[in-house]
């Protein structure tokens, strides 16, 4: 199961797979970050002015993090995950990204939570969870039909698996809010040494032919879905983010409303339209998304040249940005947040506002940034292109 470790500085949130007990004397060392009103900014401070056009999204925000971590959870044969599963997930993710206020918090929710028991088949399934979630949140492409068939063989359904990606998605997103929050108000930075920062998808992935992206798992036959969740799915599928997803999201049909919702109310709006494509190039060709890639270049409108300097790499996306500083500060302010949230600050920001972005353009920006690499992860945790 999780145990804490206690390490210097750090102890209040790192954890790691064990088979044996946690502790009763090991507690979380912010424990009152478990009792946060806002369950999404997790309680930071944001100026009024800063955070109102934001309302509506952090709403549904909010609604999903209820969702996946609600306060009382009783797993059946259909959805395993129980809460120290979804919340120990969390814990994994906010370690790899390193931002602390992710980290307290899903800490302080874990610790009191009984873990599951000491089997063989308990512990598999937990490090199986831990290191897929890892993966995911770190090195994408590094997940593979056989992680994802090893999920199958731990017991976890296909709706399991939707909501666990979901869940690693949704906290990635989630980290590089808050981050791009902080860098706005001008908040220090505070990462600790010693965590690596992303390194971007092999170039050979983005030139493979044919790319066609196809599901690792079962679809879920809509016209045999009641009344109910038909709307939703039909919802999903009008999404053209979506639309290839929508027989996998729809087996978590919970959050399948909430979620196409925040799709909807994050769209970027046609002031930042052009930039925003930018920014999803960006993020897919990190993540190694070559799907939700090659989405975005079909429906690019700019220049030509700037799709390939973006599949062939950073020393050809900056041989390109050379002379586009507008450009230039987009791209960089993406590659920071995407790579490192944790190292993300106002120093990272400051040149989009430079450049004539409105503060509240350049969140618009990254906070699109962010959701991009929710999908960039969806379209790589469910499947890959053949």
């Amino acid at each position: 199961m999780e145990q804490r470790r206690r390490e210097t500085g750090r102890n209040h949130w790192y954890h790691e797979t064990q088979s044996s007990r946690l502790p009763d004397d090991v507690v979380s060392l912010v424990p009152e970050a478990a009792y946060v009103q806002d369950r999404f900014l997790l309680d930071l401070a944001v100026d009024d002015a800063l955070l109102a056009p934001h309302r509506l999204w952090l709403a549904t925000a909010r609604k999903l993090s209820a969702l996946f971590f609600p306060e009382h959870l009783v797993p059946n044969r259909l959805n395993t995950l129980s809460s120290y599963d979804r919340l120990s997930t969390a814990l994994t993710v906010a370690q790899v990204y390193g931002v602390q206020r992710l980290c307290n918090h899903y800490a302080a929710r874990l610790t009191p939570l009984p873990g599951p028991d000491s089997s063989r088949e308990s512990n598999r399934r937990l490090t199986l969870i831990t290191q897929y979630a890892r993966q995911l949140a770190s090195q994408p492409t590094l997940i593979d039909s056989n992680l994802r068939r090893q999920l199958e063989e731990a017991g976890l359904s296909t709706g399991d698996i939707v909501a666990f990606n979901q869940i690693i998605g949704f906290v990635g997103f989630q980290a590089r809010v808050v981050a791009a929050f902080q860098a706005a108000m001008g908040i220090p930075v505070r990462w600790l040494p010693g965590f690596d920062i992303q390194q971007d998808a092999p170039m050979e992935r983005f030139h493979q032919t044919p790319a066609i992206w196809r599901a690792d798992f079962p679809q879920y036959d809509v016209p045999l879905a009641n009344e109910r969740l038909s709307e939703r799915a039909l919802l999903c599928a009008q999404q053209p983010l979506l639309r290839e997803l929508a027989g996998l999201l729809i087996q978590d049909p919970l959050a399948l409303e909430p979620f196409v919702q925040l799709t909807k109310q994050l769209q970027p709006a046609q002031d930042i339209h052009p930039v925003a494509s930018l920014t999803a190039l960006v993020s897919a060709r990190i993540n190694g998304s070559v799907a939700c890639f090659n989405d975005t270049a079909q429906a690019w409108r700019g220049d030509a040249g700037l799709v390939d300097a973006v599949r062939n790499g950073e020393r050809a996306l900056n041989a390109w940005s050379h002379h586009h500083p507008a450009e230039r500060a987009v791209i960089q302010a993406t590659q920071w947040l995407t790579r490192a949230p944790d190292r993300f600050s106002e120093t990272h920001l400051q040149p989009l506002i430079e450049q004539g972005f409105s503060t509240d353009q350049a969140l618009r920006l990254l906070i699109w940034a962010g959701f991009c690499g929710w999908l960039n992860r969806l379209k790589l945790g469910f499947g890959d292109v053949a």
